[in-house]
């Protein structure tokens, strides 16, 4: 049994970007923008709304404050502020998760705190003391073996590890910053091949060419990745062709 992410609610104002309604046709769970990244109340509520209709659960994709940059710079932000601030992007979604009558089910970092987080300790432990603050003992998805997850588990929340089918690897099993080349996969059937490779095997090829060990509960397909609602439902026809079982985690 495996989850299907995608990042949706990116968009702001009249601008968009993710294929939101295609994409909750295929998916199983929602990592919906809340405002610091990407989304405005306005797509937010909508995006719940169409979540809620589908069966699709939804998760807080929480972020640094970076509308300019997408989330995807790095920033220095105090342990306190930012728990604050991971707070506040939950109760804001959560608000409209609520008037679509459902909930915000987890939390998911983006970007650069999601990154960040692999490796430091304190923004972990910031993250996961935001999720706190919010109430409820929600799930964190993030990277396996990353500082997020163990922060969770430490804070008894559950810890969710997930593989992204359309991103490249490193060798350490991290992923390859979205500045190098070729960090991103966008040949459907690549990403196809990679989605049978962490569902059935639990593993993936670095940018190496050694074989990395990757044990996932979730895979994620980004919202923004050209033909994303395309390659998406192909990913999810090969695993349940495959046998593989399609559910949320949460």
């Amino acid at each position: 049994m495996i989850d299907l992410n995608a990042d949706l609610g990116e968009g702001f104002g009249r601008w968009t970007l993710t294929d939101d309604d295609a994409l909750l046709s295929v998916v199983t769970s929602a990592n919906v923008a809340c405002g610091f990244h990407a989304g405005d109340p306005s797509v937010m509520r909508r995006v719940c709304a169409l979540a809620a209709e589908r069966g699709v659960r939804i998760g807080a994709q929480v972020s640094y404050r970076d509308l300019a940059g997408f989330g995807r710079r790095a920033m220095d932000v105090p342990a306190g502020e930012l728990a604050a601030e991971v707070a506040y992007q939950i109760g804001a979604l959560r608000v409209f998760a609520e008037a679509a009558g459902t909930e915000v089910a987890y939390v998911k970092p983006h970007g650069a705190l999601y990154n960040r987080t692999v490796h430091d300790a304190e923004q972990a432990r910031a993250v996961v003391a935001g999720v706190r603050l919010a109430g409820g003992a929600l799930p964190v998805l993030g990277l396996p073996g990353s500082r997020l997850l163990g922060a969770a588990e430490d804070a008894g929340l559950t810890g969710v590890p997930e593989a992204f089918a359309d991103r490249a690897y490193t060798a350490r099993g991290t992923l390859v910053p979205r500045g190098e080349a070729d960090s991103v996969v966008t040949d459907a059937d690549a990403v196809v091949g990679r989605a049978l490779g962490f569902a059935e095997q639990g593993r993936v090829e670095a940018v190496d060419g050694t074989t990395v060990a990757v044990a996932a509960r979730s895979l994620c397909v980004h919202g923004d990745t050209p033909g994303a609602a395309r390659i998406a439902a192909r990913v999810r026809e090969a695993l349940e062709a495959a046998g593989v079982g399609i559910g949320a985690f949460a």
